[in-house]
């Protein structure tokens, strides 16, 4: 039970405070539909149930992905969040599927609109503030993953321009919020269309486009954890650490490097040449030495090094040097 609370610590905190937020929005829906029977309003409840329930198992999924090796499973267990995140996608895609259909039944057959108008802008305004501190708390774990001291409104602007690097599941809670934030704001903008105009069927066209927009975030993270299962290699990372490792001053050249994800956790394997009258004592220290440093580098959990005689043929090309 100790091992498994201390797991828990270590869990998204980006998934954990959607999972929470979600559960708040949910009751307030909830609440709201029992008042006024709008079956948009139950469609947007089981919407955000199912968020609830999808974040909640982001979190034990990260929280588990970090549980050590053991005999059985050696390799440990970090590719548990990619595959915890794959069963995720389905509950979205299901949900972007029911989104979508309820969006047509309302434009074949609008409902009445205005009535209980100004409670269904309040709860939907209620919940597009709480989606976006949720979406605001996952971008600035974006940004506290890249090790820079971001502050202010660059916390927005460098969130988008670093997704790709960020984890799986904090990547997972800021699309499935940034779709919540701008599907509230869409819905609340389609209420007072349908109360207001002629266009009653606003709330159905805002179902659909939030469903395609839903149906985009089933893409792009089954796309990203289906290659983290696998170990993708990470190109932004080899040109890192090749850096730090050619910066190095008894290394000649480096034959082979690869960086490959597992979950959140990096992998090294490299091959590097040295002096071949260097003695075996002093390449080991040089190992040590480079080991050392490429372990500083955030997320890297293991690293593997071979050597090679200097064969005087230049083979890496020091890409960053050259940007």
């Amino acid at each position: 039970m100790k091992n498994l609370l201390r797991l828990l610590k270590e869990g998204s905190r980006s998934a954990l405070w959607a999972s929470i937020m979600n559960a708040v929005i949910a009751v307030i829906k909830a609440i709201t539909f029992f008042i006024t029977g709008n079956v948009a309003m139950f469609a947007e409840m089981m919407h955000s149930i199912g968020d609830t329930a999808n974040q909640f198992f982001v979190y034990v999924g990260s929280a588990l992905s970090k549980k050590a090796p053991t005999d059985r499973f050696p390799g440990g267990f970090a590719r548990l969040i990619n595959l915890v995140l794959l069963g995720a996608v389905l509950i979205v895609g299901i949900l972007a599927y029911e989104t979508v259909k309820e969006g047509i039944n309302h434009i074949l057959a609008p409902p009445e609109s205005g009535e209980w108008f100004y409670l269904n802008i309040s709860v939907l305004g209620i919940a597009a503030i709480l989606e976006a501190y949720v979406l605001f708390k996952a971008m600035k774990e974006i940004t506290e993953d890249i090790g820079d001291n971001i502050k202010g409104f660059k916390i927005v602007t460098k969130s988008f321009k670093y997704i790709d690097r960020a984890k799986p599941a904090t990547k997972l809670v800021f699309l499935e919020d940034l779709v919540a934030t701008g599907g509230a704001i869409i819905a609340m903008l389609s209420v007072i269309l349908g109360t207001f105009t002629p266009l009653i069927a606003a709330e159905g066209y805002a179902s659909v486009i939030i469903g395609l927009m839903l149906f985009f975030v089933v893409g792009r993270v089954f796309l990203d954890n289906a290659a983290g299962v696998l170990g993708v290699a990470d190109e932004d990372m080899e040109r890192k650490i090749g850096e730090v490792v050619y910066d190095h001053q008894h290394v000649r050249d480096i034959q082979e490097l690869i960086v490959f994800k597992e979950g959140a956790e990096l992998h090294v394997e490299l091959k590097i040449e040295l002096d071949p009258n260097m003695s075996v004592a002093e390449a080991d220290d040089i190992r040590d030495d480079i080991e050392a440093r490429i372990l500083q580098v955030k997320d890297v959990t293991d690293v593997i090094i071979e050597f090679d005689e200097d064969d005087e043929t230049q083979t890496w090309n020091n890409p960053v040097s050259q940007e």
